[in-house]
């Protein structure tokens, strides 16, 4: 399975960004895609996560109510609309893969991860 990340750029706070994440390769039926976010100097924090039947949504703490997960069926993507940005949301964002229909909320459930997309949010 490959991913491919976009979306990333510079916005302002309170402005919004939109991530998708396009999925290639044999991705099955019944997996999850998740977002995951690592800031300069920090560790890895997962973000948010879909069944590819786009049920079974979780969102952290620090997102929830700003971000909004979905896939796409017809172009095979996952994509995350992120609104009232804050300075603290800028990181690198990974899009990730589970060949499961289980939710994981761990980095390593995941078999792939794809590049990222930085994401900067200025003050």
């Amino acid at each position: 399975v490959q991913l491919q990340a976009s979306g990333g750029g510079l916005v302002q706070a309170g402005g919004s960004l939109r991530l998708s994440c396009a999925a290639s390769g044999r991705t099955g039926s019944n997996y999850y895609m998740a977002w995951c976010r690592q800031a300069a100097g920090k560790g890895r924090e997962f973000v948010a996560a879909i069944r590819w039947s786009g049920s079974g949504t979780y969102y952290a703490d620090s997102v929830k109510g700003r971000f909004t997960i979905s896939t796409d069926n017809i172009n095979n993507t996952v994509d995350l609309q992120m609104d009232s940005l804050k300075p603290e949301d800028t990181a690198v964002y990974y899009c990730g893969y589970r060949a499961s229909s289980v939710l994981s909320t761990y980095f390593s459930g995941y078999n792939y991860w794809g590049q990222g997309t930085l994401v900067t949010v200025s003050s």
